[in-house]
């Protein structure tokens, strides 16, 4: 069974079309959004000059039936803060939100789906980093 949980940038690369991760979503038997890839989305819709459009787009994507929002809720919240211990502890801070991201796929038994390569650093959580083919 295939279950990702999509990043920003796994998303955002999902709208312009590139062909990695539009297959790997196509085929996916559940898909998870982290309420923190929600918020980054909307912090980029409501600075750019689609909203309208972006809305629509996201609000199409998240009605999917195999497409679940993740709420941050207090077992995400745990585990985010040992993930965010262990990586201190070893020096290797990493952006706050991919953490959350983490944090939801690890409690969700999914697997993170991304373009960041960063996070091969946190040892809990699969993740299925692809490459950029689209510009």
């Amino acid at each position: 069974m295939s279950r990702f949980c999509v990043d920003t940038s796994a998303y955002s690369q999902f709208r312009r079309g590139e062909p990695q991760v539009v297959a790997h979503i196509d085929q996916a038997e559940w898909i998870g959004v982290p309420g923190a890839v929600l918020g980054e989305l909307w912090a980029g819709f409501l600075s750019g000059t689609r909203t309208d459009a972006n809305e629509a787009e996201l609000a199409e994507f998240l009605a999917h039936p195999v497409v679940q929002v993740i709420p941050l809720d207090a077992s995400v919240a745990r585990i985010y803060g040992e993930i965010f211990a262990d990586l201190r502890a070893r020096g290797r801070p990493l952006p706050t939100n991919d953490l959350w991201v983490a944090a939801a796929a690890i409690r969700s038994g999914a697997t993170v789906l991304t373009f960041d390569a960063h996070f091969e650093a946190i040892a809990r959580v699969g993740a299925l980093i692809l490459e950029t083919k689209v510009p």
